[in-house]
């Protein structure tokens, strides 16, 4: 290990799309300007994006696919559905390349002489493993409220979203609730009971549930208006805001977006984040049809080409590839976007009223939670008609409470500065 006072080496460990990785990317890029070694432990397929920001790369097992390829979209449609996709996600894409994962998080951390630090995602599932084999001091990160499973605040269930009415009720019934999806999960993760049997360690709680959180410190790298701290958190939880990185590469935005954006009102933006564009089905052209309709223009983020109308794009509709959030979400009249963790910190970022379609994971809760701010409104994807798209629209344009109620929650959320409490809270356990 690094010696006191010599530059210390921080490992990330995370998996995933985009909401995932940038999140750790910004404190990675702002460990550096601190003079620390930033190390990002991910998928192989970010490997040219992380060395692109200036920062060092360990490959992590299981392997994503390009987002562009058959195979990736059909991850993509099992891990986004409702009902089945948190056990896709564990059973068969994480646990059969568990000891993979293991070998090599255990080799980031260990490689160039030792990291002083591991700072993990809830994914991948051997950050724990490690930190106990190795010593090494250990912060996990949460980036979604959902995975605090609280019984005083408890989430919204991408299986069965109105279940969160009942456990609301009051807590004992949710905790009721918690139990009976912690012995439904235990065949998903007794895997990883295995691996720490046959590593010489104890079991641990459920990794879904307790299991996930270091004992010394957790970040929660969202905004407190999310969610508070609960009296069933783990009581070393810093809620930071959220850490935002949204830079695809080097490259400035093209000439014709910023002309665009110039040349008239503020226009509808439209997006599902870095994974559901792979799989859009009809979103794109129920979005065109809705704005016309609405007689206003649209911004379309489609994240591949695959994704345009056959016609030509009306008057007043542009679609590109890719814009930053942060460039092209402040200019928007409103944003209808997936839900995601990352997709909606930058909208509370940007101040706008959105309206968000959550499909499964974390996006249901994410989506009711900023419901319950006042600064949008939500519908369900098989709800994701022109005329109620229209409709939904024309409450949020029309009703000045989102945008007020929306202007506010942005200003908030940029004075939280999550990047930076973040990396205050890991400097104060690196040097501890």
């Amino acid at each position: 290990m690094s010696q006191f006072g010599a530059t210390k080496r921080v490992v990330f460990t995370t998996w995933g799309s985009f909401g995932d990785l940038h999140p750790h990317m910004a404190l990675a890029l702002e460990l550096q300007e601190r003079g620390y070694i930033s190390v990002i432990a991910t998928s192989l397929l970010y490997r040219e994006k992380v060395e692109a920001a200036g920062i060092a790369f360990h490959p992590v097992r299981p392997d994503l696919s390009p987002p562009d390829t058959e195979t990736s979209a059909e991850i993509i449609r099992r891990v986004s559905d409702m009902r089945g996709g948190p056990a896709y996600l564990f059973r068969e894409l994480l646990v059969p390349h568990l000891r993979e994962t293991y070998a090599d998080t255990l080799a980031a951390v260990t490689a160039e002489g030792g990291a002083d630090l591991l700072v993990s995602h809830v994914v991948p599932l051997s950050a724990s493993l490690v930190a106990e084999i190795t010593g090494i001091k250990w912060i996990s990160s949460v980036l979604f409220p959902i995975a605090f499973a609280s019984a005083y605040d408890p989430p919204t269930p991408p299986q069965f979203p109105p279940l969160r009415t009942l456990a609301a009720t009051h807590p004992f019934i949710a905790r009721t609730l918690f139990g009976l999806g912690k012995w439904t999960t235990k065949s998903w993760v007794e895997p990883i009971q295995q691996l720490r049997k046959e590593l010489g360690l104890p079991r641990t709680g459920n990794p879904i549930f307790e299991g996930q959180h270091s004992p010394t410190r957790v970040l929660a790298l969202f905004s407190k208006l999310l969610a508070q701290i609960q009296p069933d958190f783990p009581s070393n939880t810093i809620i930071t805001g959220f850490p935002f990185y949204d830079r695809k590469d080097g490259q400035p935005p093209p000439p014709e977006l910023l002309r665009f954006l110039d040349e008239g009102e503020p226009p509808i933006l439209f997006t599902l984040g870095s994974s559901l564009v792979w799989i859009a089905k009809n979103f794109y052209r129920v979005s065109i049809e809705a704005a016309q309709k609405l007689g206003k223009r649209a911004l379309l983020l489609i994240g591949d080409k695959r994704n345009l109308p056959q016609t030509k794009l009306p008057d007043g509709i542009a679609a590109f590839d890719y814009a930053p959030h942060s460039l092209v979400m402040p200019r928007a009249s409103c944003i209808v976007h997936q839900g995601g963790i990352g997709t909606t910190g930058q909208a509370l970022r940007a101040g706008q009223p959105m309206l968000i379609v959550p499909s499964g994971q974390d996006q249901p809760d994410n989506a009711r939670r900023c419901v319950r701010l006042g600064v949008g409104r939500t519908l369900s994807p098989a709800r994701f008609t022109v005329p109620r798209v229209v409709s939904e629209l024309s409450e949020l344009l029309d009703n000045p409470t989102y945008r007020e109620q929306a202007a506010k929650v942005g200003q908030q959320v940029r004075e939280e500065n999550g990047t930076k409490r973040a990396c205050d809270a890991i400097e104060q356990v690196l040097h501890r």
